[in-house]
């Protein structure tokens, strides 16, 4: 692995689960690999579960671990190439990432996309500008079109917890007060379509249909509760049309998750990446309830970094 920034990136899917199971096992059992190692961390929009299990991962591996707010820490970056700096951007991209490459050994980036502009979002102008310049491994900590450290979380918890060999999966879209980017449901797709004994269902309105090439292989149900039949764990998100980009074009409270809608599953554990609106997105009685899995999964956000930095650093 020389970077990570989708499910492509992942040479054999098992191999890599195997030894995120085994880092959780043993957290500081691989601190060689990170001495007088450095983890370097560039965020362009706020984060709680991102930052905290990256630096969290970062010590467990022994290595040290900086943090850089971009535009609040740092002089606002320029990202145009040819661009006349005689504005309101004081450094370029091109040095900032060239000189931040010098402080690190691994660098993880945390990107958001506009939601005005699906071409520019969906090419990762930002982030295949960073891994242009950048001289170490890059990690995606989220882009515009993906978050693979929280789907590979997702999986870690799936795979810990089944109680049976093959099981379905079921994304459902929910409701929200406002508009959220595709990154979290495209990358769970991505990563979740492409596992061997998963059963894999996504279910949202009409209108709310995902990039097709994160949804390959998997059946897309428009009857919410059609789809929960049978689910054995259910992951709820809201997203923005990627169609209409960035458009909430509607918001039915229906589609929030309660006890009725999940009385037809197979007693699903649930899942969310955090943050939940609550009663928005998902009732208190399904957060609260013993198969609310979302604090293990968000723990688990430690164990992804840790093995893809023991991937990268080793």
């Amino acid at each position: 692995m020389k970077n990570f920034t989708s499910f492509a990136d992942v040479d054999d899917y098992r191999v890599l689960l195997n030894k995120a199971l085994e880092i959780k096992a043993d957290p500081y059992g691989y601190q060689h690999l990170g001495r007088n190692k450095t983890v370097g961390l560039i965020f362009f929009n706020p984060s709680l579960r991102t930052r905290l299990s990256s630096i969290k991962a970062a010590y467990n591996l022994g290595a040290q671990a900086w943090v850089l707010n971009a535009g609040a820490d740092s002089w606002t970056l320029e990202m145009a190439d040819g661009a006349v700096m005689n504005g309101g951007t004081q450094e370029h991209i091109k040095e900032a990432i060239a000189v931040m490459s010098q402080y690190c050994d691994v660098l993880g980036v945390r990107t958001f996309p506009t939601l005005k502009d699906r071409e520019a979002d969906y090419s990762e102008e930002v982030f295949k500008k960073i891994m242009q310049y950048a001289t170490v491994p890059v990690i995606s900590l989220e882009s515009a079109t993906l978050h693979p450290l929280q789907s590979f979380a997702d999986l870690i918890t799936v795979a810990e917890t089944k109680q049976k060999e093959r099981v379905k999966v079921v994304l459902t879209w929910a409701p929200h007060v406002r508009a959220l980017p595709q990154c979290v449901p495209n990358s769970f797709c991505d990563w979740f379509s492409e596992i061997d004994w998963v059963d894999f269902v996504i279910t949202h309105p009409e209108g709310y249909e995902l990039d097709p090439k994160f949804t390959k292989g998997a059946r897309i149900e428009y009857d919410q509760r059609k789809a929960l039949e049978g689910a054995d764990y259910v992951q709820a998100k809201n997203w923005s049309s990627y169609q209409d980009y960035g458009q909430v074009i509607s918001n039915d409270p229906a589609w929030m998750l309660t006890p009725e809608h999940l009385a037809g599953s197979n007693d699903a554990k649930f899942l969310h990446c955090l943050p939940v609106r609550r009663n928005v997105e998902v009732s208190d009685a399904i957060l609260d309830s013993p198969n609310s899995l979302i604090i293990q999964e968000a723990g688990n956000r430690v164990f992804s970094m840790q093995t893809v930095l023991h991937e990268l650093l080793k």
